[in-house]
């Protein structure tokens, strides 16, 4: 598989505290890859290097080029990056907020073009929001607007997608509509997806390969099958817990150590 992120060394720190100690990680183009781990992991800070939305040392290349290489608007070519509570904006409809992700196609004398209209289209059909597109943002209810975020990520025409806990602060129904969505991405578009849950059967079900990060560093790497195992699970999250392997592992906790 031809790897799109790569995290070689990857350290961070706030003022005297190491947050990442570090980390090496790769992603590989067309896989959904997700992030696990206690609080105050790491999983949110790692995101933010791999955007540059943070500095930090060690190397990280975005397919295959060093990602302090990319221009802002380069980078926002290659991915879309949505952070784990959007502000709302006021006053904005639907089709308004997902035009936003064409930024990195548009300058200050280039007006939107038919291009730029057709994948606003695009990405509102394939979100499945298509129907509200002249609704005031605010007014939807949390699956709804998050649905609507996607598309605006979606209307960037990314390679690939970085997602910081999607699911946070929606119903079960809404969580699963949306883990639906992520995986038909991948499945139909190939867009390759990295995201962080801390939903655990969700990143089981749903994960082609998942990471643990543990204390700074990543602790383990590989298929949910392979990673997901009782005595990890207990060592990360301090719980004690029972994990049925079936088509993916179906994860119980039975309460802490």
């Amino acid at each position: 598989m031809k790897p799109v992120i790569s995290v070689k060394d990857c350290r961070v720190s706030f003022g005297e505290k190491e947050v990442l100690k570090g980390i090496d990680w790769t992603v590989y183009e067309g896989e959904i890859a997700t992030l696990i781990g206690p609080n105050g992991c790491g999983k949110s800070t790692l995101l933010h290097a791999i955007t540059s939305a943070i500095k930090s040392t060690g190397t990280i290349q975005i397919a295959g080029k060093e990602a302090k290489g990319f221009s802002n608007k380069e980078l926002a070519r290659y991915m879309a990056f949505l952070p784990q509570v959007p502000s709302i904006p006021k006053d904005m409809l639907v089709e308004e907020l997902v035009n936003c992700g064409r930024f990195p196609y548009q300058s200050w004398w280039k007006q939107q073009g038919s291009h730029d209209k057709e994948m606003v289209d695009a990405a509102l059909e394939a979100t499945q929001v298509s129907h509200l597109r002249n609704q005031l943002v605010s007014s939807l209810s949390g699956g709804e607007r998050q649905r609507v975020w996607i598309a605006m990520a979606l209307a960037q025409e990314p390679k690939v997608l970085i997602l910081d806990e999607p699911t946070t602060y929606l119903d079960i129904n809404h969580q699963l509509e949306i883990m639906e969505l992520l995986q038909d991405l991948n499945r139909r578009e190939g867009l390759t997806v990295v995201m962080v849950l801390h939903e655990l059967n969700q990143a089981a079900q749903y994960s082609h390969r998942v990471g643990v990060l543990y204390q700074g560093q990543i602790l383990a790497d590989g298929s949910p099958k392979d990673v997901m195992t009782e005595e990890l699970l207990e060592k990360v999250f301090a719980v004690r817990t029972d994990v049925e392997v079936g088509e993916f592992p179906y994860i119980r906790i039975q309460g802490l150590l």
